[in-house]
């Protein structure tokens, strides 16, 4: 019986994906406890710590995958970490070397760098399906560059603008994240071994030596002083995938607004029995968004607990340490999930156009009152453009009809104007600002990333 979503066999493909979680498997985090351990022994035998044999034996017969996960269990559940457990096992393993497994290190050495290990493997995973979510968007902002629709503040129709122009937002979202996650990594990479009260006292002059070795090997950077109790760099992580898991909520957001029954201008792909309804077979319910804003709200759960975290006492937690093994994994799985979901809704994307030029003109010429206002100032001066377009909108509010033909049949426009220059203005595909050029600006800069 699963406890959570992401364990559950029914669940947990709709909130994660089994790439992501398998790098949060527990074997996969023993396996890299064992790495961890085996390159410091590697590091200590390059150093003169410790005799190259030792070390070469343990890398040669220390194996996570031969352990005893009953007993690794059982003892983790007494001791309150796995480490020492696995020590007890590894050592076993490694013979007569198994004297110096672990040697001059703690517990959470070698469990912050098996963290580290696990969000760098993570990170290629967030990362390759951002590089694919941002061409799914700037394929939407460039097909989309000029198709007009309602734009809308606080839920009403406010000006035209295009989907286009509105993917183009999107994509500019995810192109700051793989910024933000480019610069992240080398701040977030980095190896932990520095001992029981983090100053390498253990091993005397040779300290700092092992521990460049040893992230030299593991490919890590070297931390320039102990983060034990200094926990931004995993914060970071996980506050990074809450603004990431922020903007699909966004998206989200809007293709469940822009799916609704009385607007229908945009619909998730359609497959066969998918966001179905148990007793109204009509309904085609906009499953992806759903979960991607359920994802959004779980990271952003994590990334506050994150934050609590790094509130740790002195020289070694006494608590917050143990909350961020609740909220990595989780936060990670949710991200990957909601990207996934991302990927397939906005990859099969249904724009209504038709349905777009509908709304648009659902109020007869009002969205561009501004565009006709300014349009006429040249002509009759801004304040009595502002007068007549005024009377003008409020006869059409009362009596219904075209705001274009209410205009061109007021005297002070029809005896001044020709019709058509008021078809024109109030024609909302006329007044897009500079919506294109923007979504032009934005996609300029996605292909500078490639």
């Amino acid at each position: 019986m699963a406890s959570n979503m992401l364990d559950s066999v029914l669940f947990r493909d709709s909130f994660g994906t089994p790439a992501m979680r398998a790098v949060f498997d527990d074997r996969e985090l023993i396996r890299k406890y064992v790495e961890v351990e085996i390159a410091l022994a590697q590091a200590q035998a390059k150093c003169g710590v410790i005799p190259q044999a030792a070390a070469n034996e343990i890398a040669a017969k220390c194996n996570a995958d031969t352990l005893d996960f009953d007993l690794l269990r059982h003892e983790t559940e007494i001791v309150g970490y796995p480490i020492l457990p696995l020590v007890h096992q590894i050592s076993k393993q490694a013979g007569e070397s198994g004297g110096y497994v672990h040697w001059g290190a703690t517990t959470q050495d070698i469990m912050d760098t098996a963290v580290v290990l696990q969000i760098r493997d993570a990170f290629d995973i967030i990362e390759s399906e951002i590089d694919r979510l941002r061409h799914v968007l700037a394929d939407l902002a460039l097909r989309y560059r000029d198709t007009p629709m309602a734009g809308r503040t606080h839920l009403q129709q406010a000006l035209p603008i295009t989907f286009g122009y509105k993917a183009a937002i999107w994509l500019d979202m995810f192109e700051r994240h793989a910024e933000r996650l480019e610069q992240a990594r080398p701040r977030i990479l980095v190896g932990e071994f520095a001992g029981a009260a983090g100053t390498l006292a253990s091993l005397g002059d040779k300290g700092l030596d092992v521990q460049e070795v040893m992230m030299g090997i593991l490919k890590l950077g070297v931390p320039s002083s102990t983060w034990h109790v200094a926990r931004d760099g995993f914060a970071e992580a996980t506050n990074l995938l809450g603004l990431m898991t922020g903007s699909l909520g966004k998206i989200a957001y809007d293709v469940m607004l822009l799916a609704a029954n009385e607007i229908g201008e945009l619909y998730e792909p359609f497959v066969k029995g998918r966001g179905a309804s148990s007793t109204m077979p009509q309904k085609r319910n906009p499953i992806s968004s759903e979960l991607m804003l359920a994802c959004a709200k779980g990271v952003r759960q994590q990334a506050g607990l994150m934050l609590d975290a790094m509130v740790q006492d002195l020289e070694r937690a006494t608590g917050p340490w143990h909350a961020e093994w609740l909220a990595i994994p989780e936060s990670f799985i949710l991200s990957a999930g909601a990207l996934h979901q991302a990927n397939f809704m906005l990859s099969g994307l249904v724009v209504d156009e038709v349905a777009m030029t509908r709304n648009l003109d659902m109020s007869k010429g009002l969205i561009v009152a501004e565009a006709v206002m300014m349009g006429l100032a040249p002509y009759i001066g801004r304040q009595d453009a502002h007068d007549v377009v005024y009377d003008a909108c409020r006869t059409v509010n009362e009596k219904g009809g075209r705001l274009a033909d209410v205009l061109n049949s007021m005297p002070a426009i029809s005896s001044r104007l020709d019709p058509q220059i008021i078809e024109r203005l109030t024609n909302p595909a006329n007044y897009l600002g500079m919506a294109p050029q923007m979504v032009d600006r934005v996609l300029a800069k996605f292909a500078k990333r490639q």
